[in-house]
């Protein structure tokens, strides 16, 4: 696996569906039993979420900061690093998506992020891998 964005992206920031320090986004964990796809546009397209101690199904809150770098011509996107406490479960990766608080097949997605592998919590903190930030370009 490997992090990326989701090919829906663009077509949803240049329709409004999503602006980030506007809109509510959160990351949900799969495990490795997730096939990655960067043709899934929602999250109801998304299996294998892990499930454990600490962990509540459609994941936690999360901020998307886009950052404008005209030397470089290109934009950064920066996601927050969420963490759970007193865990116990196994997660691969994380996918970030804006949260509507509805209808799973509505919420539209953002960013895959690897992990690298499982990684396993017991009885305490889980905190994502921080990544690179992503580049639109």
């Amino acid at each position: 696996m490997a992090s990326f964005l989701y090919n829906s992206l663009q077509k949803d920031l240049s329709l409004g569906q999503i602006i980030p320090g506007t809109h509510d986004f959160k990351m949900m964990l799969v495990t490795s039993s997730y096939v990655e796809n960067r043709d899934h546009a929602k999250r109801s397209e998304i299996t294998n979420e892990t499930s454990g101690t600490g962990y509540t199904a459609g994941g936690q809150a999360v901020t998307i900061t886009f950052t404008t770098d005209n030397a470089n011509d290109r934009t950064s996107i920066s996601i927050s690093t969420p963490s759970w406490t007193t865990a116990t479960f196994t997660a691969a990766a994380g996918v970030v998506y804006r949260d509507r608080g509805g209808a799973a097949s509505a919420d539209e997605l953002v960013a895959f992020l690897d992990f690298g592998g499982d990684v396993s919590v017991t009885n305490g903190t889980f905190s994502t891998a921080e990544t690179a930030p992503f580049y639109l370009l």
